[in-house]
């Protein structure tokens, strides 16, 4: 939760930068976002790299649990489909904004990059808002309707973020599944959000 709140104040900082021209104006152009980004990505297959174990991890899988990952997606990008009904964004916006799936760092940059900076912010905040409920909801989600769909809240962050919380709230063999789940919904985010900004 720490970290989702030093990005929302770094966020609310910025904006007070770009508000009062703090910063050169070419700063707020795609170049440095689009920078930003490819460190990212890299940092991000620095981690997966670093994590010898993996592949004996994911082993361990049962089969009907590797489908998770993909009725998150599923389920994530109807309840988009169903809210652009009710907001000014289109669908392909919607859901383009679910994709991040609470991985609101990268997503966030990609939509500003293809969409702007309102939807980008749209972004930001949904998915840390996303992030910040699986924290505080996983546990009781666990009871209510089991360990399945409450690694299903967590979206991407089931492999980091949330991890303790999923590792504090349910039997060591669902960590398993949330870390699976996690990178799966991790290496989709560029892919579909992406793709939902092209069309």
């Amino acid at each position: 939760m720490k970290g989702s709140l030093l990005i929302l104040a770094f966020f609310t900082l910025g904006c007070f930068a770009g508000y009062n021209h703090w910063l050169p104006s070419e700063w707020s152009g795609s170049t440095v976002s689009t920078i930003v980004l490819y460190i990212l990505m890299f940092c991000v297959g620095i981690a997966l790299g670093h994590d010898k174990t993996l592949l004996d991890k994911l082993k361990g899988i049962d089969r009907r649990q590797v489908f998770l990952p993909f009725m998150t997606m599923a389920g994530t990008l109807a309840g988009c489909l169903v809210a652009s009904a009710f907001i000014n964004n289109t669908a392909s916006e919607s859901m383009a904004v679910g994709s991040g799936f609470a991985y609101y760092s990268l997503s966030s940059i990609f939509i500003a990059d293809f969409k702007g900076p309102e939807l980008g912010t749209i972004a930001l905040l949904c998915n840390i808002m996303r992030e910040l409920f699986a924290l505080l909801f996983i546990p009781i989600l666990v009871r209510w309707f089991g360990p399945l769909s409450a690694i299903s809240t967590g979206g991407a962050t089931t492999f980091d973020t949330t991890l303790p919380v999923i590792s504090q709230s349910m039997e060591k063999e669902y960590v398993i599944v949330a870390v699976f789940h996690g990178i799966i919904l991790d290496f989709s985010v560029p892919f579909l959000v992406t793709f939902f900004c092209s069309i």
